[in-house]
């Protein structure tokens, strides 16, 4: 790594250019879900689509991914029952990183894939032959996803974004880490009930290329194809598995209170928004000051 023009920048194969390495990331955007807590706002419209703060909870996601150097398409995948939703969505998009809509083929909460399950049925059928981010349809944040990007490029291996919750009874509703001084995950547990941290996983991840079959190996041999979680405490005593813990705000979107604190959130935002120059994807975002 050397500095270019003020910046880090990153050499990879032909590619050199500050801040990051371009192209040969996918990422998956996790909306295969049924969403029945949420009803009757999901009943008939997929919660990813969902309105906050006066747009859908896709584009509070795609505006994160959009810029980012790295990512060339996003995939969204989806079930049976919500995939001309999510078709539509795409086909009115106005970023410039593509969208490509699956559907899992699932049409009810009862045949659903899961989480896991969805991830190892796109990279099979998408044929993902690339580092992969993936992030679930209702997770929004205000971390900047280049940051992520720079620590997996750090060490080459899996990377997840954490938050630390500062609270022991709502840590029993998330996946729980450790993390060691150079914040490797050295202990993970899905919805533990008496939590070691409060540190909590977030469903943004990316994965390694060379690493994408372990998620179906995951699946023959354990089976737990729902919780992303089971995954991670799975792959962590195996395999090297870094977090990037941010103290930005982050909404887990799965109850009415959550949609509403959310709505809040970003209202406020918008109001107080420091006005941007946008340039196109592969330039740079300059606040207005």
């Amino acid at each position: 790594m050397e500095a270019f023009g003020g910046f880090e920048s990153i050499t990879s194969g032909n590619f050199l250019y500050a801040g990051a390495v371009l192209g040969f990331m996918k990422c998956l955007i996790l909306a295969a879900g049924y969403a029945t807590r949420l009803y009757p706002l999901t009943k008939d419209r997929p919660k990813p689509l969902l309105e906050v703060a006066g747009k859908p909870m896709m584009d509070w996601i795609m505006e994160k991914v959009d810029p980012l150097r790295e990512v060339d398409h996003v995939y969204v995948v989806t079930n049976d029952k919500f995939v001309g939703h999510f078709q539509a969505y795409a086909d009115r998009a106005e970023y410039d990183t593509p969208i490509t809509v699956l559907s899992d083929g699932t049409k009810s909460e009862e045949d659903r894939l899961g989480a896991v399950g969805d991830i190892a049925f796109s990279i099979a059928n998408l044929k993902i032959d690339d580092d992969l981010m993936i992030i679930a349809g209702d997770n929004l944040f205000e971390f900047d996803l280049s940051s992520l990007v720079a620590r997996f490029h750090k060490n080459n291996g899996h990377v997840i974004a954490a938050r630390d919750l500062g609270d022991r009874e709502l840590a029993k509703r998330f996946g729980i880490l450790a993390v060691d001084k150079d914040s490797r995950v050295i202990d993970f547990e899905e919805k533990p009930q008496e939590p070691k941290s409060t540190l909590a996983s977030t469903l943004t991840y990316i994965f390694p290329k060379a690493k994408l079959p372990l998620v179906s190996r995951f699946l023959k041999e354990c089976g737990a194809k729902d919780r992303a979680g089971d995954y991670l405490a799975w792959l962590y005593q195996s395999e090297r598995l870094d977090a990037l813990v941010f103290d930005e705000p982050w909404f887990d979107i799965g109850s009415f209170d959550q949609l509403e604190e959310a709505n809040r959130f970003y209202k406020d935002k918008m109001t107080n928004a420091v006005p941007k120059v946008i340039t196109p994807k592969h330039g740079m975002v300059l606040d207005k000051k």
